[in-house]
């Protein structure tokens, strides 16, 4: 299967048309935030204020990179755990957040606001950050510094490799993938 190249930003449309299984390449500008980040934008939101980052057609990647090495743009960073964001992103998909990018599984209320919505969950390998750093070519903090490694960045990527693990239909490829090797034995 031919790897599809996409452009960001990722449009509701867009990210309807992709189905669990497909293997992605992303370039263009995608965002970092993880629990602590999360919860703050969704505070910030029930107050009825301005989010530091304008949330329309975005992909956030849920990482802490280490810090970089001289002459790098950021240090590994490969994907935390999504589950700890659950609490918060069906808000934020809400908002116009089209996609995440992540390891693990996702709960049903996420799944049901990315159906109601149209956003997709995007699966990156664990454990080859170093690897993935190689697809950052720019990182830039935009919000909340005094979270470390934590911090809201604005990432430039080139080919940055995911596969859509649940799509907008809520087709979730660690159910299918399971089951279709589980009918091989």
């Amino acid at each position: 299967m031919a790897e599809i190249k996409l452009t960001m930003p990722l449009t509701r449309e867009a990210a309807r048309s992709l189905k669990a299984g497909d293997s992605c390449l992303i370039s263009g500008v995608i965002y970092t935030a993880r629990d602590a980040a999360h919860k703050r934008l969704c505070d910030l939101l029930k107050e009825g204020k301005d989010l530091p980052l304008d949330l329309k057609d975005t992909v956030i990647y849920f990482v802490g990179p280490t810090p970089a090495r001289p002459g790098e743009p950021i240090g590994s960073a490969g994907p935390t755990t999504s589950y700890r964001m659950d609490a918060y992103s069906p808000l934020l998909i809400q908002q116009g957040q089209t996609g995440m990018i992540g390891k693990g599984k996702r709960g049903s209320e996420v799944v049901d606001a990315m159906k109601q919505y149209g956003a997709v969950y995007f699966g990156a390998i664990g454990g080859c950050g170093a690897l993935l750093s190689n697809c950052i070519k720019k990182s830039e903090i935009v919000a909340y510094e005094d979270l470390g490694a934590e911090a809201i960045r604005r990432l430039e990527v080139v080919d940055f490799p995911v596969i859509v693990v649940i799509d907008s239909e809520g087709n979730n490829l660690y159910e299918t993938g399971k089951a279709a090797y589980l009918e091989t034995l």
